[in-house]
């Protein structure tokens, strides 16, 4: 390694393509991703749920000042946040549903220790994230110019605030969605850098967009469940997901043009 380098970041290779290449699925695909990570699931439950458990003590951690305080807008706006840690926190569920395909043991310590291989490439990503959350935050603020200024608004007046306020973040959780689809398994799964597997996340996106409007589907019902039952649910909704997101990549994206990652430790 040069000195130039930055450990755990993998560097971009001037002879691999730009993007990897993708597969067109059908709108029944999402499906036949959560029955594989159902399996997943089953294989490693108390690694997974274990995963489930942490993002629902997150989740009341990150909920409990603004209940205090009873700022509800500020409690939305923090679950909002999902959205973006969501996929960062996932990364050790498709550690483990990585092993679990190459017929290694998994565990918890193991499925911590590969998504802390990737951490480098993960601030990466953060940042991707981060910039897209300061834009949307800032175009949030300039949709307050259409909220009723009138003591009492009709419902018109509401209506508009709304319908405007939920297309323009609409927009912003798109873009979130298509960069994070499938990047995150790409990483986990070969020596790739963000860059490459951000782009080929949005291409395979854009390429499969029925699939891809149900699985959002899928995924935006999974979410309104967890916080309609205090996050609980999320304990195995969560996990799920996370596996299911991984065999979605392994579905759609063709990246063996690029070297394999390689486990860590003893089988």
């Amino acid at each position: 390694m040069t000195d130039t380098e930055t450990p755990g970041v993998t560097p971009p290779d001037p002879d691999m393509p730009f993007v990897a290449p993708c597969r067109e699925v059908g709108p029944g695909a999402p499906f036949r991703w959560i029955a594989a990570g159902f399996r997943d699931l089953k294989a490693a439950p108390r690694q997974s749920l274990g995963w489930g458990l942490i993002v629902v003590a997150l989740s009341w951690l990150i909920s409990l000042p603004p209940l205090m305080l009873g700022n509800k807008f500020a409690l939305l706006g923090l679950l909002s946040g999902f959205v973006f840690i969501g996929p960062l926190l996932a990364i050790a569920l498709y550690a483990i549903s990585w092993r679990l395909e190459r017929g290694r043991a998994p565990s918890f310590r193991r499925s911590a220790a590969e998504a802390k291989r990737q951490l480098s490439n993960c601030m990466v990503f953060a940042l991707v994230l981060m910039v897209i959350f300061l834009v949307w935050a800032r175009a949030a603020s300039m949709v307050h110019v259409f909220f009723p200024v009138e003591a009492d608004p009709d419902w018109r007046q509401i209506a508009r605030f709304l319908t405007i306020g939920s297309a323009v973040g609409s927009i912003f959780a798109a873009i979130t969605f298509a960069a994070s689809a499938f990047s995150l398994p790409m990483i986990m799964d070969r020596q790739t850098d963000t860059i490459t597997a951000v782009v080929t996340s949005v291409n395979a996106v854009l390429r499969n967009k029925a699939a891809m409007i149900v699985w959002l589907a899928i995924l935006i019902t999974s979410v309104a469940i967890g916080f309609a039952t205090a996050f609980i649910g999320l304990i195995l909704l969560f996990p799920l997901l996370g596996h299911a997101t991984f065999h979605s990549y392994r579905d759609v994206i063709d990246a063996s043009a690029w070297p394999r990652q390689e486990p860590m430790g003893m089988p």
